[in-house]
């Protein structure tokens, strides 16, 4: 597969935000994993008093290691690399772009979406970023047992045709993630945006499994060797403990079971691509209903 410029070896921007695009923080937690692994700095950084409402994103207090309390302000930052050789370990992100990554984080802004989207997009050009990467997680009609399906889209024709992904047909409300996409295109840098579909029925809870969905597109598409450290391990802790959830609530396993069978029959090597599609549709109209769509509840629940 022949990828763009940016997307096998060009200075790669990987960006997650907290918030409406974050379900089970996959795409934070898959995005923070690798600024931890590469050890990037802060280049770049909003001043969080032009876009936060604090009523609505607040602060938080923390004890830092000297046993201070300190405040910790919401905000986004780029974070680069920090000029020194990174360790040559099994911990390592290598492969092609490995030492150009940057990384975007921050929780969804209350207000100015287009000047924030602006700010951050001259801050990637000042970069030199050739190709961005938008992580986003949504509740879905996914069941917890089996693989979790990451959807990837890009309404660059170039970005389309050499990395094989679809132009979503998506129509509804949308996050920064797209107002961030659609400001990149405009100045020229291509962009892909990946969605990870996390199971509805256990939104509360952090889904490493996930995480290592994104994880693995990531590498898919751009040829990066990223290591998973205690994900894997974190992952079947975390789906047996919804097996054990399941296990005391037999309208829930029921409720499982039929997602079960519909995904297979999706997976199934005579499924129709109209059966596909239809079946990505479900998981894009879900994004639509806002933050979460509808967590499950049994019945008796009220």
């Amino acid at each position: 597969m022949q990828h763009p410029t940016g997307f096998e070896g060009g200075r790669l921007l990987i960006v997650a935000f907290e918030g409406w695009n974050d379900a089970g923080e996959a795409a934070t937690g898959a995005a923070r994993l690798l600024a931890e692994r590469l050890e990037l700095e802060e280049i770049a950084a909003v001043d969080p008093e032009l876009y936060f409402d604090y009523q609505f994103t607040r602060p938080t207090i923390q004890i830092d290691d000297d046993g201070e309390r300190r405040l910790s302000w919401p905000g986004a930052a780029i974070l680069g690399p920090s000029g020194m050789p990174a360790a040559d370990d099994d911990e390592s992100v290598t492969g092609p772009g490995a030492s150009t990554l940057h990384v975007l984080l921050g929780a969804e802004p209350a207000r100015t979406w287009k000047g924030f989207a602006a700010e951050l997009i001259d801050a990637a050009l000042a970069a030199d970023i050739d190709g961005i990467v938008l992580l986003g997680a949504m509740l879905a009609d996914a069941p917890h047992t089996r693989p979790l399906s990451v959807f990837a889209s890009s309404e660059n024709p170039e970005v389309r045709a050499a990395l094989g992904v679809e132009r979503s047909s998506y129509e509804g409300p949308v996050g920064i993630l797209s107002v961030i996409a659609d400001q990149a295109e405009r100045v020229g840098i291509p962009t892909v945006s990946l969605w990870a579909s996390v199971p509805h029925y256990v939104h509360n809870a952090p889904s490493p499994k996930a995480v290592l969905a994104l994880l693995g597109k990531v590498e898919e598409l751009t040829g990066l060797s990223i290591p998973r450290g205690s994900l894997e391990v974190e992952a079947k802790a975390w789906e047996a403990g919804v097996d054990a959830l399941a296990a005391d609530d037999e309208e829930m396993a029921g409720y499982i079971a039929q997602l079960e069978q519909a995904r297979d029959a999706v997976d199934a090597p005579e499924a129709s691509g109209e059966a596909i599609a239809q079946e990505f549709e479900r998981y894009l109209r879900r994004r639509g209903e806002g933050p979460g769509g509808e967590p499950w509840k049994p019945r008796d629940a009220g």
